[in-house]
């Protein structure tokens, strides 16, 4: 019997062994349908065959349906990745020969298309063929997130990141797109990490050409917004300053200085000093700060481009040729700049502090007051996320934005023009970067409140409730100088405005309210103001309102406040 099955199987080992070297070669399989397993049916299947003992021989029933699916399976492995290699072969090789569809696409379609683009990636056929199988996963990417899933799983991400480094530029872009788009969740962002995308990111943006480094960019966005734990990654391989580098270009001048004038309340407060000023003790750190996309015909750069020739290549951020890519270009390189940087700085306090001691906040502040559109909406988002770890972390609060800080001055003069023009598509980050930065302001900068409380006067229900959070962080108990902070909230007619949003807010902006008017009437009781406008009775009203009492914010505010001021008014204290 043993022999005679022996015999049988000859042919399909052979074949077996034939099938698992092709394997070896290609490894681009979907795991569900792995040749390797299929190989391992058989294998089991060989075993049971062989089985030595009486007993074993016995008790062990092969149903020949096993060996028909065993050989069928071997059969269409081995269609599989016969196809496979003829679709990575050249065209050429191929002699425009008709591929068909491998017997796996009966089950996955896409597959099939997935396989041979990332065959063509992994074949080293032509760099223009590569670039158009990069395309093509874009396409596949873009369309379906399982899609992404698959290209991950058949090996793309290997042959995308050579591409890269070695292809031309619009294979680089397309390589760069597709590996963006395929980071959708944790687990891919955590696969393209491992392939070593961190690295080959930071050659890009040190050495590529811009719109390659543009898209670089705005991928490592994706990424890190997708998996805030690749953070880190990136900081490690440099991309913090490689970034802030682009940021800087033609925004601000490198070894200058400058300094504050007292008297000036805007962005031009920060002045250049002359090449004849007194030395200072300090580094020459600080830098000089131009309008982002001006001063293109400086002398600085007519210099540059007089010393080389027309046709110098442009190279990354080198000085020598990122000067003279177009203004569409430079535009879209700082708005992914910032972005990335937004995403980067969420949560991360290692990568917050490599931002605030590199020149990325005063490029911030110049940016939010000349730079375009999404470059403006970028550089708010990464403000609010850099202030908001900063107001967690008391060191780095007091290094990056000490008061007498030029960068930090310039940030906060950008912050309070916004809010005083209530420039909507930015209001609200800048409203939070305030409320973030509340216990860094000493007690002679009142300016901010004014702006703020103006904004609870019949606003749009989410500007008033978020202005109301920042007001909170101003009076609360926490910020050392709440009671200047309350009395300047009441003196821009903060209570009245309350008052009408305790009563009449929606609820998301009631609670805030309630609390901040509680702050109010806990540090400053004897104020006449809060006599005048019945506060006391707004908090006896705010007592019997149940979703009031039961938050857990107000739940233990609302009554000593109360009390507090029921003490002061029975006393008659300073309200007549």
């Amino acid at each position: 019997m043993s022999s005679i099955v022996k015999e049988i199987l000859a042919s399909p080992i052979q074949m077996a062994d034939q099938v698992s070297k092709m394997a070896e070669e290609a490894q681009n399989f979907r795991q569900e349908y792995d040749t390797e397993q299929v190989l391992d049916k058989a294998l089991v299947l060989v075993t049971k065959c062989r089985a030595n003992s009486l007993i074993k021989k016995l008790f062990t029933i092969i149903p020949a349906t096993a060996f028909r699916k065993t050989s069928m399976q071997l059969e269409n492995s081995v269609g599989d990745v016969q196809w496979l290699l003829r679709v990575s072969a050249s065209a050429d090789e191929r002699d425009d020969e008709y591929l068909g569809l491998p017997p796996i696409a009966a089950n996955e379609p896409i597959l099939c298309l997935i396989w041979e683009q990332v065959a063509i990636l992994l074949s080293g056929a032509s760099l223009e063929e590569r670039s158009d199988a990069a395309a093509s996963l874009v396409s596949l990417a873009r369309d379906n997130d399982r899609y992404g899933k698959l290209i991950i799983e058949e090996g793309g991400v290997p042959p995308l990141l050579k591409l890269l480094k070695e292809g031309r530029m619009d294979g680089q872009e397309n390589a760069a797109r597709a590996i963006g788009l395929l980071g959708k969740d944790p687990e891919s962002v955590e696969h393209i990490v491992n392939a070593g995308v961190c690295s080959v990111f930071a050659k890009v943006l040190k050495e590529g050409h811009m719109k390659v480094q543009t898209v670089v960019a705005w991928a490592i966005s994706e990424l890190a917004g997708n998996h805030p734990k690749c953070q880190d990654h990136f900081a490690q391989n440099n991309a913090i300053r490689l970034l802030v580098s682009h940021l800087a270009f033609e925004t601000i001048q490198e070894h200058s200085k400058y300094a504050i004038a007292n008297k000036h309340k805007s962005i031009h407060s920060v002045v250049l000093a002359s090449n004849t000023s007194t030395p200072h003790d300090e580094e020459d750190d600080n830098k000089q700060i131009v309008h982002p996309m001006g001063n293109q015909a400086s002398s600085q750069m007519s210099n540059i481009h007089h010393n080389h020739n027309a046709h110098v290549s442009i190279a990354g951020t080198s000085i020598k040729g990122r000067e003279f890519e177009d203004p569409v270009t430079k535009r879209e390189m700082k708005a992914m700049a910032a972005r990335a940087l937004w995403m980067l700085s969420r949560g991360n306090l290692t990568v917050c502090r490599s931002i605030t001691e590199s020149r990325a906040l005063l490029c911030f502040a110049v940016l939010l007051e000349k730079g375009a559109e999404d470059v403006q909406s970028y550089s708010a988002m990464a403000l609010m996320e850099i202030t908001a770890v900063s107001e967690q972390h008391a060191e780095l609060r007091r290094s990056a934005f000490k008061p007498t800080s030029p960068a930090a001055k310039a940030v906060v003069e950008q912050l309070i023009k916004i809010i005083e023009k209530e420039e909507q598509e930015l209001l609200i980050p800048c409203v939070r970067s305030v409320g973030n930065l509340a216990r860094t302001f000493r007690a002679t900068e009142t300016r901010l409140i004014g702006p703020l409380v103006k904004l609870l006067d019949e606003r749009e229900a989410h500007i008033c409730m978020e202005v109301a959070i920042a007001l909170n962080k101003f009076a609360c108990t926490d910020n050392y100088l709440h009671e200047n902070h309350c009395n300047a909230i009441i003196q821009a007619g903060g209570a009245k405005h309350l008052i009408q949003l305790v009563y009449f807010g929606e609820q998301m902006v009631q609670i805030p309210s309630v609390t901040l008017l509680c702050y109010i009437a806990l540090h400053v009781p004897k104020s006449e103001t809060l006599a005048q406008e019945e506060v006391l009775i707004v908090l006896e009203w705010c007592t019997k309102q149940a979703h009031l009492i039961d938050d857990s914010r107000i739940e233990a505010l609302l009554p000593e406040a109360k009390s507090r001021l029921e003490l002061y008014q029975s006393r008659g204290r300073g309200f007549r």
